[in-house]
C-alpha cells in the first residue's frame, strides 16, 4: 500500500494536536505542574500517585480516550499518526494523566479482535486501563509473566512495572495456563487486587507492582495461547505512543532552554552568544527532528503498511530515546547551577524522559532486536 502525503497527518490530526495544546498550555503551565507534583521535596517522601483529576475530566469531556477505538464501537476511529500528534503534546507539558496508558492498552484491546470489543466499548465512554504485563526483570516479551491462571480461571502473581496504577480503572493483565498465554480484563476494585505503589523517579507518573491472589477477571480478552499474537501485533503503536511522549518532552527542553539561552546575560552578553551554547542547542533541535520523523514515519506505517510498522517503530523508539537523553542532559548543564535545583522545572521533564528511555526497551535494546529482525532476513534470503 502507497503511504500517504505528510504521512497522512490531515486536517484532523491537526486539529486534535492544536486543542491539546491549547488545552495544556492553559491548565497544565509548568509553574501549575511543580506546585502539582513536586510540592514535598524531601528524600524521604512517600510514593504518591498525584494528578489533575479536573483536567483529566476535560480530557474525557473532549473524547481523548475514544480516539483509536472504531466508530462502531462509539469511538472516532482516528489513525497512530493522529494520536501521536496527541502524545506529543501530552509529552510537551508533562501532563500527569492515564491517557498514555489507557491508548497503549487499546491497541492491546483492537488486537485481541471482537472478544474486546465491550472493554473497548467501555474506554470511548471514559474508561482508563493500563497495561500489567511486565515480569520482575521489566520484560514486556510475550514469554515473561508471573501471574498464572488456575483450572478455575483465576489469576494469581505479581504484574511488575505497571504505569499509573493509580489512575486507572482497569487492567489488562498478561498470564499463563497450561494451555497457553492469554490477556485478561481485571477491575482494580476486584477482590484480591492489591496495588503497591512503587518509588520511582518520574513525578508525572506513578508505579505501582500489581499483586494478584485468585482474582477472577471480568472478562478474557484474547484466550489463551492467543495472548502472544495480540502483545506482538500491538507492540509497534506502543513503541511509537511512548517515542512521541519523548519527542514532545524534548520538544519543551529544546524551547526553554534557548529561551534561557537569550535571557540569562555573563559576562555581559546573553550566553546564548557563546558557541558552547548555540551549537548544543542546534544539536538538541537535529537530534529532535529526526526522532519525530521517525515517530510519524512508525505511525504511517502502523496505518498504511503494517509489515514494516515493527522496524520502524524500533527505530523511532531508539532515535527518540538518544534525542530524549540528549536533550536532558544538555537542558540541565545550559541552565547553569539552577538547572541542578529542585525548584528549576526542567527537572520534570528530565525524569519523565529517563522514564521513558528504559520503557519498554532502551534505545540499545531497540537496535538489538532490529538487528536480529533485519539480519535474520537477511540470512534467511541467502
Amino acid at each position: 500500500m502507497t503511504r500517504p502525503h505528510d504521512f497522512g497527518f490531515d486536517e484532523t490530526a491537526q486539529i486534535l494536536k492544536g486543542t491539546a495544546r491549547r488545552l495544556l498550555q492553559d491548565h497544565c503551565a509548568p509553574e501549575a505542574l511543580h506546585r502539582l507534583v513536586a510540592l514535598d521535596a524531601g528524600p524521604a517522601r512517600a510514593s504518591e500517585c498525584v494528578w489533575d483529576e479536573a483536567l483529566w475530566r476535560r480530557m474525557l469531556d473532549l473524547g481523548w480516550t475514544a480516539v483509536a477505538v472504531p466508530e462502531r464501537l462509539g469511538g472516532f476511529g482516528m489513525g497512530l499518526v493522529a494520536i501521536a500528534g496527541l502524545v506529543e503534546e501530552l509529552g510537551r507539558a508533562a501532563a500527569p494523566s492515564p491517557l498514555i496508558v489507557t491508548l497503549c492498552a487499546t491497541y492491546v484491546a483492537l488486537a485481541c479482535g471482537p472478544a474486546a470489543d465491550e472493554l473497548l466499548r467501555r474506554i470511548a465512554a471514559g474508561l482508563s486501563v493500563s497495561l500489567a504485563g511486565t515480569d520482575r526483570r521489566g520484560s514486556w516479551e510475550a514469554e515473561h509473566t508471573e501471574v498464572t491462571v488456575d483450572a478455575n480461571g483465576r489469576l494469581s502473581g505479581t504484574a511488575w512495572f505497571v504505569q499509573d496504577a493509580g489512575k486507572v480503572g482497569a487492567l489488562i493483565v498478561k498470564a499463563r495456563s497450561a494451555q497457553g498465554l492469554g490477556l485478561y480484563l481485571v477491575e482494580v476494585d476486584a477482590t484480591g487486587v492489591t496495588i503497591v505503589q512503587d518509588a520511582i523517579l518520574d513525578l508525572t507518573r506513578d508505579q505501582a507492582h500489581v499483586v494478584l491472589r485468585e482474582v477472577v477477571p471480568a472478562q478474557v480478552l484474547a484466550s489463551p495461547g492467543d495472548g502472544a499474537r495480540a502483545l506482538v501485533a500491538a507492540e509497534p503503536a506502543i513503541l511509537t505512543i511512548i517515542a512521541a511522549d519523548m519527542v514532545g518532552a524534548g520538544e519543551w527542553q529544546l524551547q526553554t532552554t534557548a529561551e534561557y539561552a537569550r535571557t540569562r546575560v555573563q559576562f555581559e552578553r546573553p550566553i546564548g552568544f557563546f558557541q558552547a551554547v548555540k551549537h548544543p542547542l542546534v544539536d538538541m533541535m537535529v537530534q529532535l527532528d529526526a526522532a519525530r520523523s521517525l515517530v510519524y514515519d512508525a505511525a504511517c506505517a502502523f496505518d498504511h503498511e503494517p509489515e514494516s510498522a515493527e522496524v520502524c517503530a524500533r527505530m523511532a523508539k531508539a532515535a527518540a530515546s538518544d534525542a530524549a537523553a540528549y536533550c536532558s542532559d544538555r537542558s540541565v548543564q545550559l541552565h547553569g547551577g539552577i538547572g541542578f535545583t529542585w525548584e528549576c522545572f526542567v527537572q520534570l521533564w528530565f525524569k519523565r524522559q529517563r522514564h521513558n528511555e528504559v520503557l519498554y526497551g532502551d534505545a540499545a535494546h531497540q537496535r538489538a532486536v532490529l538487528a536480529d529482525r533485519l539480519l535474520g532476513r537477511i540470512g534467511a534470503t541467502a
